[in-house]
């Protein structure tokens, strides 16, 4: 098992904490881990996108000038792409973006993203983390004292006080157990784990 060190809110070294291989030790797998990020991305987007063709733009039955004679290039409707107020050229149209994986698949890129961390020392271990109150101040010297300013810091449950002192600091995110995803384990330098976020982890993946 992996032994990795638990500081305490002052960046102090307070002990250590075996993780389990199940979820922390994997052999890491690129592939999943970017098809979960690429599905992510993609569940993401409305896809409400919408432009009309040339057969859904109002008017243009009536062909503007007669085929020859004129001296102008031959048209058939003031509505096609090229005339200004015409259809659009292959427009869009709404569309789900929507991918899937796998439940086996998906699992396996949260544990190969957690690895990842672990096997890069990004991967800190709070013994805990609790505010008295919402302060921002509070939250970012506790991000000073263990040397971070870009990390995703994962609670075991939803902590109001940590959540809202955490929201103004730019590029740090606050995030439960339970609502882990790999693109934001990839995406953040560093994870921030408390020990009880440590232990839902591995309920749910070991």
């Amino acid at each position: 098992m992996a032994t990795v060190s638990v500081y305490n809110m002052e960046g102090n070294e307070v002990g250590t904490i075996e993780l389990n291989d199940a979820v922390f030790g994997v052999e890491v797998n690129e592939h999943l881990v970017h098809q979960a990020v690429v599905r992510h991305l993609a569940n993401k987007r409305q896809g409400t996108q919408k432009a009309k063709t040339r057969s859904e733009v109002r008017g243009g039955g009536r062909k503007p000038w007669r085929q020859k004679g004129t001296g102008h290039a031959r048209q058939g409707s003031i509505r096609a792409p090229q005339w200004t107020g015409g259809g659009v050229v292959f427009a869009p149209t709404p569309r789900d973006y929507s991918k899937k994986m796998n439940k086996k698949e998906k699992r396996a890129a949260m544990k190969s993203a957690l690895t990842s961390r672990v096997e890069a020392k990004k991967l800190i271990v709070l013994d805990s983390l609790k505010l008295e109150e919402i302060k921002t101040k509070e939250m970012q010297k506790v991000l000073n004292n263990l040397k971070i300013k870009k990390a995703l810091v994962v609670m075991p449950e939803m902590d109001e006080n940590v959540m809202l002192s955490t929201r103004n600091i730019p590029d740090v995110t606050t995030i439960e157990a339970r609502m882990l995803n790999v693109y934001d384990v990839m995406k953040y330098s560093t994870v921030i784990l408390t020990k009880d976020a440590v232990a839902s982890i591995e309920e749910v993946y070991a």
